[in-house]
Order: structure tokens, then sequence, then C-alpha cells
């Protein structure tokens, strides 16, 4: 199968040719560009394209896809929220995804903002380059014995509420299907609010859906543990981030991980480094000594970068083979 790749990284680049290289079953065309309406007709002769979380898929993007022979768009993530499924399903066109890769590698990037908000990692190394070895404004707190929320207690979640258990965290959870996995370690299941409420520090690891969208809203954010710390690694758009810098400006939220962000897709996996970022709302969070950002780069180890791979050729294979991939994904799934 001839597939077109978007949004390539050199690192996208060597995976998918690793994986491919022993049988050379499909014939890859990377392409740096993201995906969408002007980038579409790019694939034009491909049997399938290959996208990633800033691809934009929906209805024309989908169609003029299909206009070029397109019948497969293989994500190579998890989530799939920047894709309309229901047009797909219209278009005849099989979305498949990459369900799980590496669930440790997002739950430790988790647990290293937490501890880098908390022991002031980032501002110590800033002061230690300068000379500065001062411990004023670098407390933190153990870990030991503090409370852990878990919003999402999926295969991620799980693997980052057995990492705080190992710390010794008392566990809170909050999920509409309870991980039994998850119970053993002595997490106890309870509404966000009483979550919110008693946890020292929040994760999210839930997908976004038009449920999630906007879980954590300055309604969710009044009702914190007052300096409790949150931590998103999950996706933008489950929280809303003007209400984050109003808590973080009240002192309701104490501390801020993100390593997503609601409208990334013009800023994350780019050079901006000599560019002025005209998102005021970015630009504000980065002026905040007490919020650490980072480029969606917690899924980004050897290990989840050769999974996705051989999970994204195994859809293709089978797409090839049965007509439809591995881990579809249909529009019942948001239903």
């Amino acid at each position: 199968m001839r597939v077109a790749v978007f949004s390539t990284r050199p690192y996208d680049r060597d995976a998918l040719s690793r994986a491919n290289a022993a049988q050379q079953r499909h014939d890859f065309v990377f392409l740096e560009p993201r995906l969408d309406l002007s980038t579409a007709a790019l694939a034009a002769g491909a049997d399938a394209v290959c996208a990633f979380v800033n691809d934009h898929l929906d209805a024309a993007v989908l169609a003029a896809l299909q206009a070029a022979g397109v019948g497969l768009v293989v994500l190579r993530c998890a989530g799939f929220n920047h894709v309309d499924l229901a047009a797909a399903a219209r278009l005849s066109i099989e979305v498949g995804r990459v369900p799980e890769y590496s669930p440790h590698a997002v739950a430790e990037y988790t647990m290293a903002l937490a501890l880098t908000l908390n022991r002031k990692i980032h501002r110590a190394y800033a002061r230690t380059r300068e000379g500065n070895f001062e411990l004023d404004g670098l407390l933190g707190f153990d870990l030991h014995g503090r409370t852990v929320g878990v919003v999402g207690t999926g295969k991620i979640g799980e693997c980052f509420a057995r990492i705080a258990a190992g710390f010794g965290c008392r566990l809170l959870a909050f999920d509409p299907r309870p991980n039994a996995a998850v119970q053993a370690l002595g997490a106890r299941y309870v509404t966000l609010a009483e979550l919110l409420a008693g946890s020292d520090i929040v994760s999210l690891h839930c997908p976004l859906t038009p449920q999630t969208h906007h879980l954590i809203d300055a309604a969710a954010l009044a009702g914190l543990k007052p300096g409790a710390m949150l931590i998103n690694t999950s996706r933008g758009a489950v929280v809303d981030t003007p209400a984050l810098i109003e808590a973080l400006k009240a002192g309701t939220l104490g501390a801020l991980g993100l390593d997503v962000y609601e409208e990334e897709g013009d800023l994350f996996f780019r050079d901006l480094s000599d560019e002025v970022i005209h998102d005021d709302t970015f630009a504000r969070l980065l002026t905040l000594p007490n919020v650490v950002v980072t480029g969606h780069q917690a899924f980004f180890t050897e290990d989840a970068l050769a999974a996705i791979a051989a999970v994204t050729l195994a859809n293709l294979d089978a797409f090839a083979r049965d007509g439809r991939p591995v881990h579809k994904v249909s529009v019942e799934r948001i239903v």
C-alpha cells in the first residue's frame, strides 16, 4: 500500500522505516506539512494517510482524501478527537488508531512534571546556571502521605496510580468505569467534586470527548483543595485554559503542569524560537513561576515510538488484507 505520512519528523521516518524494513510491505511517502484542506492534495495516489494529533481530519479534508483515492486513515496516536468520524463513515473511509503504545512513558512523565513543580527543579536549574545557590523560594513537600487524584483510570491512569502508590501517596480516582487494578492499589473511587476537594495533586488521564471537553473549568477549579497542583498530559481541551490562569492568579491553584494545550496545533512540534508567539494566553502561562509547560513530549520514548510504528503497520496490514484496521475507530465510540 502507498501511505502518505503527514506531520513527519525525523523520528517518525526512522521508526516507521524500521518497522517496515523487514518485508517492505508498504510504500511510505513522508510529508512534513500538517494535514489540512490546503495539503490534502499531497495524498493523491495514496491508498492511506497516516496522521498525528494536530492534523485536521474534518469533513472537508476527509472528502478531499476520498476524492484522492484514500480509503484508510491510520492515526499514530491514541486520541481521535480531531477526526470527524461521522463524515468518515459516510465517505466509507476506515479509521484506525494506536490505542496504547507505552502507558508507562506518559505516566512516568506525568510524575516527572509533578516532581519538578513540587521541588521547583525548573527554577533551581535556572538559578544555579547563574551562580545563585539560595534555597529561598524552592520549598516543596513530601509526596509520601499526600493525596493524589487520578482522573481517568485506563492504562495510563493505572500506571500513574502505581507510581504514586510507590511514593506512598493516598489515591482518589474518578472514572465512569472503575478499574479493579487501581482499586487494588487502595484507590477510592469518588465523584469528581470529591476528588478535586480532597487531592493535593490532580492528574488528568481521560480522553477528550464531548463529555470531557473543559471538564476542568472555572467551577471545577473553584472546588479544588486550596493550593493543589494540577497536571494535564491527556488532551489540552480537557481544561479551560483562561480559567486556569485566573485560578493561578487567585491562588486557588497552587501549581500547574501542562504537556498539552488546547490551541497547540499552531505551536507544538515546531521551532518557533525566532518568532513572536501570538497566543497571548499561552504566553501568559509561560510567565508564571509555578507553571511548567512542555510541548507534547510525554509519549516521546524509544519504546513508545517503536510500539506506535508496529501498531500502525499492523493496522495497514489488516486493511490491505481484510479491508479494515485492527484497531478500528468508529462513530459509535463517541455516541
